[in-house]
């Protein structure tokens, strides 16, 4: 879920409320969390969400506390922000808290999931891009929190979808195909996609019977996503277009289209 820094917000792990994170210069400081620390947080290096719907993307983190501490006194979850995690620009927290299996009297591995529901409008688009990862722990009889920054990095991203679309199918050896296709990206604000104009994506050829695929050339999309471009038919194969990432759109490949060369 969202947590808008820059307002009082309530963090909630489950059914436990934290109080603000961005409190105002006169209200008082929050309470101080369980005396826990984080570390092995592993999440993937890039998230990719859609236009609509949820993402959910699982996350694994080790939390070490003191052994008198009761792992059943407090809740923990991941997050990611921008600016600091004293003062975040932006935070997103686990939806629930993880699950935690104890390794030893001092040592909990835990599984949870970072969790965007982009129908409801949590993401917008200028939060494309580059994360910092953190955690967070809290008492479950009890407000206080414990946050810990710097765990770790991610890029949240916009998904791209990618056609392709070779014809004449058959074609003489020797003749021309055009290669059609057309590039576009989830508009989180909109939860539609729209064309991604002005980008490079690279036309592949795989010849039948090969395992890998060869660039071809590079192709730019024209301001509405649209791809053409021509090639000479030499054998029977199969064209693709390849689009990689950019700062703040998921790399894709688009599917294959056979062509017969006769």
């Amino acid at each position: 879920m969202r947590i808008r820094a820059t307002a009082t917000a309530a963090v909630v792990l489950g059914t436990v409320a934290l109080s603000a994170l961005a409190a105002p210069a006169a209200q008082a400081a929050p309470a101080p969390g369980p005396k826990v620390t984080f570390s092995n947080v592993k999440i993937a290096k890039t998230l990719v969400a859609g236009a609509t719907g949820r993402a959910s993307f699982p996350v694994t983190y080790t939390v070490t506390k003191p052994a008198g501490l009761n792992a059943k006194s407090f809740q923990s979850g991941p997050a990611i922000y921008r600016g600091t995690i004293a003062k975040p620009s932006d935070l997103f927290v686990s939806e629930n808290p993880g699950t935690c299996k104890a390794a030893s009297a001092t040592v909990l591995n835990c599984t949870a999931a970072m969790v965007f529901n982009v129908s409801d409008g949590e993401l917008i688009n200028s939060e494309s891009g580059a994360w910092k990862v953190g955690a967070v722990a809290v008492p479950t009889d009890k407000e206080g929190y414990t946050w810990q920054g710097d765990l770790g990095s991610t890029k949240l991203l916009r998904q791209a979808r990618l056609t392709t679309d070779a014809t004449p199918e058959p074609v003489k050896k020797g003749r021309t195909i055009t290669v059609k296709g057309s590039l576009t990206r989830a508009n989180w604000e909109t939860n539609k996609y729209a064309g991604y104009g002005a980008q490079t994506v690279q036309l592949q050829y795989k010849k039948a019977g090969a395992k890998t695929w060869t660039t071809v050339k590079s192709v730019k999309t024209s301001a509405k996503g649209a791809l053409s471009t021509t090639v000479k038919a030499t054998a029977d194969g199969y064209y693709r277009y390849n689009f990689v990432a950019t700062s703040t759109t998921g790399a894709v490949a688009s599917a294959a289209d056979y062509v017969d060369v006769r």
